[in-house]
């Protein structure tokens, strides 16, 4: 219930009030499992990037934004579990896989971290790794100026997310060289459609 009031309001600052461009809802999933890995440039990317579908979003939290139980009570009602960073974490890997295979969408940054130059970095080959591991479809993303919203370089930009053409890993868990090789044809992918908008 949390989840759907806090979309209704995030439709109404990011759709009416912000005016974003919406390109490409029509790749995303109506059914099933599947990722959604897009570029990350700002603490609004997560509300937003889910904003405009019609699924439910899941996503990796930084683990200390549950040490603060109100804080931890809004994550979980907007479906985030915690990660710890700097490692790899087996138990957000697991929760991921488990929600992908309950029939879910999985929301992941796969550069790991905000771009604080707006550029893209290099994607962390753990996104490959869980579509390997659960055979989902990875649907790219590319979203574009919500780090410009209440800069001073223009407080009340228009915002865009562009949803791509769903990609497939279709190579081994153990294969590094594929992983990482995967994940970086994904970050192409968003620069294209980056370049699209």
């Amino acid at each position: 219930m949390f989840y759907k009031i806090f979309k209704v309001i995030c439709r109404f600052w990011f759709g009416t009030i912000l005016g974003t461009r919406v390109i490409g809802t029509e790749n995303i999933p109506a059914s099933g499992a599947f990722i959604l890995a897009a570029n990350h440039v700002s603490n609004w990317d997560p509300p937003f990037l889910g904003t405009f579908m019609n699924r439910e979003v899941c996503y990796m939290g930084k683990e200390e934004l549950f040490k603060n139980p109100i804080m931890a009570w809004v994550c979980r009602s907007l479906h985030v579990f915690p990660v710890k960073r700097g490692a790899a974490d087996k138990t957000a890997i697991k929760t991921a896989i488990k929600i992908l295979k309950d029939g879910k969408c999985f929301g992941i940054f796969p550069e790991g971290t905000r771009s604080k130059t707006g550029k893209l970095g290099k994607a962390e080959a753990g996104v490959s790794l869980i579509a390997a591991m659960t055979k989902a479809p990875i649907v790219p993303a590319a979203i574009i100026n919500t780090e410009k919203i209440f800069s001073r370089e223009k407080f009340f930009p228009q915002p865009a997310v562009v949803y791509g053409t769903p990609m497939k890993f279709t190579g081994s868990t153990k294969d590094k060289d594929a992983l990482e090789k995967f994940a970086q044809e994904l970050m192409n992918e968003i620069a294209k459609l980056k370049s699209k908008s």
